[in-house]
């Protein structure tokens, strides 16, 4: 018994050394210098309280107990948490093995958009998106039975009047409209005023409004390239008849591998074209381009300059001598090419298109290997997986896609990227305001002359030469449609050489010699004289 009352005494001794005294952490406010001075009766009342709070001390447990189930626990916590990341970790892996889940076998004849949006539902929303207002250029209309449409776009003939003047006598003077997304292509073509009978268009205008592997199939019975052929050389309202869908999966995908692939014929042998001359020769779009090239590349079967060749009406993209705006006059002048007489003035003239690929080269973007999807059809997350945006929409739309598009690259907020590009395209609309007056100019200056009979007929002549050129690179700068910014410095110098010959031209008429003008400023790689 003895000794198991010392060991009591024991335990209680340690009990009472590993005891917290409550009070004395209530009253560490207390605690002062012991060489402060001190009166006495402040002694004997701090004495008294000591032994109160002496006694009244609270047991919490040994320190020794607790230690094991707190360790315990934190590698509990520390356990679950790293299995939950090599599990996360694990699915995306396998997220990112296999990005979709083949719902639907597609084929290579599998038209319907719908149909492939079984196996990509989220890039097929987003395609369905493209019916949306992004720019705010939408305007409410009242349907027709010849024009269903409740919606039409900003007349851009309205907002520039000096357009209509420049093509007066050519289909874009009657109707001019800014672009919709992808899902009103062929719709927006269908009722445009320009593909009425009376303009006699050929079906070669469907190749950018439509999806083509369809219509070449058809036309083809199975063979495309003939089916190109057969759709070119027909009416348009003829050709129309077999299109059924607007620009969908097909036209940019290949349905087996999902990979990006050509499927317009004048690219593939524009693209070769313009590969010869950089020494690439058997140039093959669909076999020789990286997965980064074709992220302009598809964008650039229809975002293009072109012309229609020859009877057959054929799709041709006027490459042969290079991408500038100037290769592509010299290449027609070689040619003999002219799209209209102008109705006014009698010059011979060149109407542009959208030369947006073309603009896009000669640009800094271009240089650094940024692609058109890059900006227009910027990267999202989708668990693992990257999914590019297919609505497809100028980055300019939101702050969203700003972030999406530019802030990928660029150390800046939204509102500073949105202030750089607006700057960008304020300085280029500056410079477009000052052509369109000197193209005004001549024009008019041109009619007056040959109405007054106070200029010769070689003067007329060479003036309308001006014309044709200056007019041109403004038209060329007026349709593409970065507005300036896809090459800014580019585009504001094609518009100062469209000023120069309008202005060369004006002299021509008053008999002053100007030779051609200032020679165009363009890329040292596209100069004639450069020796390799």
């Amino acid at each position: 018994m003895s000794g198991k009352n010392d060991q009591n005494a024991k335990n209680g001794a340690d009990r009472e050394e590993l005891a917290i005294d409550v009070e004395d952490l209530e009253d560490l406010d207390d605690i002062k210098d012991p060489d402060a001075p001190d009166d006495a009766e402040e002694g004997a009342r701090r004495a008294g309280r000591r032994g109160k709070r002496r006694s009244r001390t609270r047991w919490v447990g040994p320190r020794k107990r607790w230690v094991p189930i707190a360790v315990l626990v934190v590698v509990a916590i520390g356990s679950a948490a790293l299995t939950w990341l090599l599990s996360t970790i694990f699915e995306h892996k396998q997220e990112a093995k296999s990005p979709f889940t083949q719902v639907v076998q597609l084929t290579d004849t599998t038209y319907d958009p719908a149909v492939w949006g079984q196996d990509f539902p989220i890039q097929y929303e987003q395609y369905k998106k493209t019916s949306e207002d992004t720019d705010g250029d939408f305007v409410k209309v009242d349907p027709t039975a010849d024009d269903p449409r409740e919606y039409h776009t900003l007349s851009r003939i309205e907002m520039e009047p000096r357009a209509q003047l420049m093509w007066r006598g050519y289909a874009f003077s009657v109707d001019y409209t800014e672009p919709r997304g992808h899902e009103w292509a062929l719709e927006d073509q269908k009722h445009t005023q320009r593909t009425q009978p009376k303009f006699k268009q050929p079906g070669t205008c469907l190749n950018c409004h439509a999806s083509m592997p369809e219509v070449y199939d058809k036309l083809g019975n199975g063979d495309r390239m003939a089916g190109f052929h057969a759709m070119n050389s027909m009416s348009y309202e003829e050709a129309v008849q077999h299109a059924s869908s607007t620009i969908a999966c097909i036209d940019c995908h290949d349905p087996k591998t999902m990979e990006l692939r050509i499927t317009r014929p004048a690219f593939m042998e524009g693209i070769k074209k313009a590969k010869a001359l950089e020494g690439i020769t058997d140039y093959d779009v669909n076999r020789d381009a990286t997965n980064q090239e074709m992220r302009t590349y598809v964008c650039a079967q229809c975002h293009v300059e072109y012309y229609f060749a020859g009877e057959g009406k054929t799709l041709t993209f006027p490459w042969d001598k290079g991408l500038t705006a100037y290769d592509a006059m010299a290449y027609y002048d070689e040619v003999g090419w002219t799209d209209y007489k102008h109705a006014e003035s009698g010059a011979p003239i060149l109407k542009a298109q959208h030369p947006d690929f073309e603009t896009w080269s000669q640009g800094i973007h271009a240089a650094n290997g940024v692609t058109c999807a890059d900006c227009h059809m910027a990267y999202q997350r989708n668990g693992a997986a990257k999914v590019s945006n297919h609505q497809i929409m100028s980055p300019m739309a939101n702050d969203e896609t700003i972030n999406a598009s530019c802030l990928t690259c660029h150390h800046s907020t939204e509102a500073e990227m949105r202030q750089r590009v607006e700057k960008i395209q304020t300085t280029w609309q500056s410079s477009l305001n000052v052509s369109f007056t000197a193209l005004e100019g001549l024009i008019n200056d041109i009619k007056a002359a040959e109405a007054n009979g106070t200029a010769t007929e070689e003067q007329l002549t060479l003036a309308r030469d001006y014309q044709r050129k200056a007019q041109f690179v403004v038209d060329y700068s007026f349709s593409e449609n970065g507005r300036g910014f896809h090459a800014p410095q580019y585009s504001v110098s094609m518009l100062n050489q469209a000023t120069d010959w309008a202005r060369s031209g004006q002299l021509a008429l008053r008999g002053v010699s100007v030779e051609n003008g200032v020679p165009p400023a363009i890329p040292e790689k596209h100069m004639p004289n450069k020796k390799n």
